[in-house]
């Protein structure tokens, strides 16, 4: 074989796996966006925990019915758990950064606001939320 078409054919290997391999992280990134931010998390959920509990329990169309509207209000209130767990975490991570202002320098105060806006940005993905509180500009 000669040495052209050989070069030709590695070449043409690295660039088919490069293509590959920048294709399934493309998919892979959108997927696990949609996964971990997905909106109907809540009836995910709770039909998760319904079709569990149908499955594991044998249950009838008739106990189904029954329990769903305590499946429903329990799984309301672990929603309501996860946002107040989230805007908790946001208050400590807020706090901390107001404390530790005063010791940065400037650069660094800028890193910290940097680091911030991404924070606030990946809050987005999930759908509506609260806003999370602005911090005084020092």
């Amino acid at each position: 074989m000669r040495t052209g078409l050989k070069w030709k054919l590695i070449v043409g290997f690295v660039l088919v796996f490069v293509a590959g391999g920048m294709t399934g992280a493309f998919f892979g990134a959108s997927q696990t966006r949609h996964f971990f931010f997905a909106e109907h998390h809540r009836s995910m959920l709770g039909e998760h925990i319904r079709h569990r509990l149908r499955v594991e329990l044998k249950l009838t169309p008739e106990q189904v019915t029954k329990i769903s509207p305590l499946i429903d209000n329990a799984t309301a209130q672990l929603e309501q758990i996860r946002i107040e767990t989230g805007q908790r975490v946001h208050e400590t991570m807020t706090k901390m950064h107001q404390q530790i202002t005063p010791d940065l320098t400037d650069e660094q105060r800028a890193n910290l606001e940097r680091i911030e806006l991404h924070h606030r940005h990946w809050r987005g993905f999930g759908g509506p939320r609260q806003a999370p509180a602005e911090t005084p500009e020092q």
